[in-house]
């Protein structure tokens, strides 16, 4: 299947449902990142999310799954000075007190394989704080040339249609092979979803709205379109690829 390179010359918009309408935007090719002071979690609570993850979900490699925020707010104290460390990051941007009205969730992954969020996320764009300490792995935006070691603190904040996995950090793409069972390979953040309609937001990632309009009235499905075109993402490469 042919590639399309994302680049200045294309078209790359993102069709969302707002409501009842299908709206449309460009994709935003900025993201942002730094790592903020957030408490390591206990042993214990560490302990309770492998359980998890190896029982009741049973992760593979590339596998991102939801855990329990709401056992981990009981379990952990240092739970309200993360969400604090991320609000102080993003009041810095300008964004104001928008963390406390978005939905947040804790997620867990044992890397990711390429992929973008644009079809059940096309409004939103992603907030994350990992809580995990360094183990090797780099979260990778392949169209844009970004590579952000996670280490714990880490917080990053981009479009949801942007490509993007989690590495090794010595590898361009994702391996099953590089996440054996022997292998300590998992990742733990807290992600909020932030309103991609939202001024502050699409200032900050550089995202226009209402950029098809003509079109956004005819579709019938969430989507990613380059120059048209409904697109994937390859698993090999993490280009976008013609659906």
């Amino acid at each position: 299947m042919d590639e399309l390179h994302q680049n200045q010359q294309s078209d790359i918009f993102c069709f969302y449902w707002a409501d009842t309408a299908m709206r449309s935007r460009s994709v935003g090719d900025v993201v942002l990142s730094d790592v903020v002071t957030v408490p390591a979690p206990t042993a214990s609570l560490v302990a309770d999310w492998d359980r998890d993850m190896s029982l009741r979900l049973e992760m593979a490699p590339g596998d991102v799954e939801e855990l329990s925020l709401a056992r981990t707010r009981m379990r952990w104290s240092g739970y309200k000075p993360c969400v604090a460390a991320v609000r102080n990051w993003t009041l810095g941007m300008g964004l104001g007190e928008m963390l406390e009205s978005c939905p947040v969730a804790l997620m867990a992954c044992r890397g990711a394989r390429y992929h973008h969020d644009g079809e059940m996320y096309g409004g939103k764009v992603f907030c994350n704080v990992f809580l995990s300490e360094d183990k090797g792995l780099d979260l990778l935006f392949p169209a844009i040339g970004r590579r952000i070691p996670l280490v714990r603190g880490t917080a990053v904040m981009f479009d949801t249609c942007q490509p993007h996995a989690v590495v090794d950090r010595r590898k361009d793409g994702f391996n099953v092979a590089d996440f054996s069972e022997d292998r300590d390979c998992s990742q733990i953040f807290l992600t909020w979803e932030l309103p991609v309609d939202n001024a502050n937001v699409c200032k900050a990632l550089g995202i226009a709205l209402d950029v098809d309009v003509a079109n956004a009235s005819r579709a019938t499905e969430a989507q990613v379109r380059v120059n048209g075109i409904r697109v994937g993402v390859s698993q090999d490469t993490g280009a976008l690829t013609p659906l």
